[in-house]
């Protein structure tokens, strides 16, 4: 799978970039780059939380669903972004990245007020 993603407002940390090309890694299914088309220096790895982590069920504003276009949940594609380390491999559940699966309209939208790790470790999660 790949995919063009825009989001409705920069990344934290990454302004002023917007659109990214998400790319499935080849024989890891679930697992993407997230690229900057603007600076091919930037990129991320994020997961595909459905495959890796299917007890996450983060709650996102009617106001956010709105902004992405989203008219029902089964639209939605939600992303983690991961951190490899030496030791393992931690994933971002305070912060997903939500995206219109239609439209590759997308936020990355950060969950207040609901208990979900800022670096959860992936398998613990």
């Amino acid at each position: 799978m790949s995919a063009t993603l825009t989001f409705v407002s920069p990344p934290p940390g990454l302004a002023p970039l917007t659109e990214f090309d998400l790319t499935e890694i080849a024989g890891a299914d679930g697992l993407y780059t997230l690229q900057s088309a603007e600076d091919q220096h930037t990129r991320l790895f994020v997961l595909d939380a459905a495959i890796y982590l299917p007890d996450y069920s983060p709650v996102i504003t009617d106001e956010h669903a709105l902004s992405l276009d989203l008219a029902d949940p089964d639209e939605a594609l939600v992303l983690v972004v991961t951190n490899p380390r030496e030791g393992g491999t931690t994933v971002n559940l305070m912060a997903p990245i939500v995206v219109n699966s239609t439209t590759g309209r997308c936020a990355q939208i950060i969950l207040e007020g609901q208990d979900w790790s800022l670096r959860a470790e992936l398998g613990a999660a």
